[in-house]
């Protein structure tokens, strides 16, 4: 007689139980219980990068009209696309989309909804992280040269390994609701150095014979310089890549379901998006015109001890934002190491994995680091379709709304004006590094 096999509901449970022990140690699924704020303060982070010091940049390539449009508009369109996505959490009764790429494989299938959405969310999260590990640096040597102006110059690639030592601490937080604190005072920061920056620029006062006329030239340096101006406002709005992952912390039952404390955090971040972007853009453009640097803190040198806070500001900022972006990716590599690579979720193998993230992130951004250009070319490539349009083809995948209806409408509008910016920008950022490249020495 042969051994008898295990029944299969004894099988099942073994497998239900694994499977919840793996969701409870992974970042996105294992603490739901965060509150409205959370959210509110989580998305400023997510979303005021160190884009926002770009803005001024922008609208000196873009001009008065297309600028102040482009701004606006992108204010309301991913306002738009971001309720979508809140909407779409949790449409399925009894289950939740935790995860980006969960959503997309609803809309579009099992595998085809990886394909599409893992490797532009990646290009994303990677790419913000490899762009503020670079933007920490320079704003760190910024504040070294601004307070210790007679010092000895220190290279910037010593200033990013600095910044790094942070994360290679702080990213071993479990989960997004471990990082709420470093979250928060990272959004009250993007506050403060918005402020500094338009309120300085303001005190400043118009300079002398202030000219709005195009930075660039010639022709195809004012055409290429608009596009790139394009994905840096792009790169600007990017918070929709974690925004399903911020959702997934909040708890939610059928009477209450999370969408009404995430959507009132939403509101709140973007109230406070607004009073960053217009005030910073527009007040920065219109005191420097057209001799603004692509960093708007660059440009202002005097007092120098708000120069050197707001740098400090941006560093604080910059090392809550790249832990919200990595949070994320720390969940898929882990997922991919115990679901499909079998490994035992232990904190040894999440010590490994995250180490050696910061340590590639770290890399990349101490061998490229030319900021406005990358920023140009990602901001196209992947902030433009995740954050433009994806939620709009997902919702008119899942809720077919009925043709020319407003909805239907809305997201064809959406659609379009996203493919325009995924097709324009990386042309103008990929210029804008190859002319940087010219003059530039590898780890200087």
């Amino acid at each position: 007689m042969g051994t008898q096999a295990p029944p299969t509901d004894i099988i099942d449970d073994e497998k239900i139980k694994r499977q919840k022990a793996i969701d409870d140690w992974l970042p996105m699924s294992s603490s739901r219980n965060a509150k409205w704020w959370y959210s509110a303060f989580h998305n400023v982070t997510a979303m005021v990068g160190a884009g926002v010091l770009s803005l001024p940049y922008a609208m000196a390539q873009l001009g008065w009209g297309p600028g102040v449009t482009v701004l606006v508009l992108s204010w309301f369109i991913t306002l738009y696309t971001l309720w979508q996505m809140v909407e779409m959490h949790e449409m399925v009764p009894g289950k939740r989309f935790d995860r980006y790429h969960e959503l997309g494989q609803y809309a579009f299938g099992e595998k085809l909804g990886l394909y599409i959405v893992v490797p532009q969310q990646l290009i994303v999260e990677v790419g913000v992280n490899i762009v503020y590990m670079v933007t920490g640096g320079k704003s760190l040597k910024k504040f070294h040269d601004t307070v210790c102006s007679d010092c000895k110059k220190i290279k910037l690639t010593y200033f990013i390994m600095i910044f790094s030592s942070v994360h290679f601490v702080l990213s071993h937080l479990p989960n997004l609701n471990a990082i709420s604190g470093v979250s928060l005072a990272a959004a009250v920061m993007s506050l403060s150095y918005s402020t500094i920056a338009w309120a300085a620029s303001a005190h400043k006062g118009v300079i002398e014979n202030v000219d709005y006329g195009y930075k660039a030239t010639t022709t195809p340096g004012k055409v290429f310089g608009f596009f790139n101006a394009l994905g840096d406002v792009a790169f600007a709005y990017a918070g929709h890549n974690v925004v399903l992952e911020i959702q997934a912390t909040i708890p939610s039952t059928p009477e209450k379901p999370s969408k009404g404390p995430m959507w009132r955090g939403v509101i709140v971040a973007y109230i406070v998006v607004a009073l960053c972007y217009f005030p910073v853009g527009l007040i920065g453009y219109w005191m420097f015109g057209n001799t603004v640097e692509d960093n708007i803190l660059v440009t202002l040198e005097k007092p120098k001890w708000l120069i050197a806070m707001a740098n400090m500001f941006v560093v604080i900022h910059v090392i809550g934002s790249y832990q919200i972006y990595a949070m994320p990716v720390f969940d898929m590599i882990e997922t991919v190491m115990v679901k499909k690579l079998n490994f035992k979720p232990t904190t040894m193998l999440r010590f490994i994995v995250r180490n050696i993230y910061v340590a590639f992130t770290m890399f990349i951004a101490i061998t490229f680091p030319f900021f406005g250009g990358l920023l140009g070319f990602f901001g196209g490539f992947a902030f433009a379709p995740t954050t433009y349009f994806l939620p709009c083809i997902m919702w008119l995948a899942i809720y077919k709304p009925r043709r020319f209806s407003l909805s239907w409408c809305c997201n064809y509008v959406c659609i379009a004006l996203g493919l325009c910016l995924m097709i324009l920008s990386p042309i103008g950022g990929l210029r804008s590094i190859i002319l940087n490249a010219k003059d530039y020495d590898f780890y200087s």
